[in-house]
């Protein structure tokens, strides 16, 4: 799992590199406790990626609302604590169904 230490009974569900509007490029995961946001510093000289700082480390119960948006850019959007969070995914109903499994199974 990245940079991140899993917790006790932690599993990842989904990791993808994409990016948030706000937040830039990054890593996003999945866990069946959390949803965590990784910053990354890409070179396209080398075409190599560094991970940086979680700047998201959200718990599952704390997500309010998750859903789907975008035709050609495709986005899974997240509200936690009334802030909105938009992330360019390759699959965002695949992403909205696995948040949504993994909030029901917590």
């Amino acid at each position: 799992m990245s940079g991140i230490e899993p917790r006790s009974g932690e599993k990842m569900i989904l990791q993808e590199d994409c990016a948030e509007d706000k937040l830039r490029n990054g890593i996003l995961t999945l866990t069946n406790q959390r949803l965590i946001f990784e910053k990354t510093e890409g070179r396209m000289v080398v075409l190599s990626k560094k991970t940086g700082e979680a700047v998201l480390d959200i718990p599952l119960d704390k997500i309010s609302s998750v859903k789907s948006e975008g035709f050609l850019i495709k986005k899974v959007t997240i509200i936690v604590d009334d802030i909105v969070y938009k992330f360019g995914v390759f699959n965002n109903t695949k992403w909205v169904k696995a948040i949504e499994k993994q909030k029901m199974t917590t």
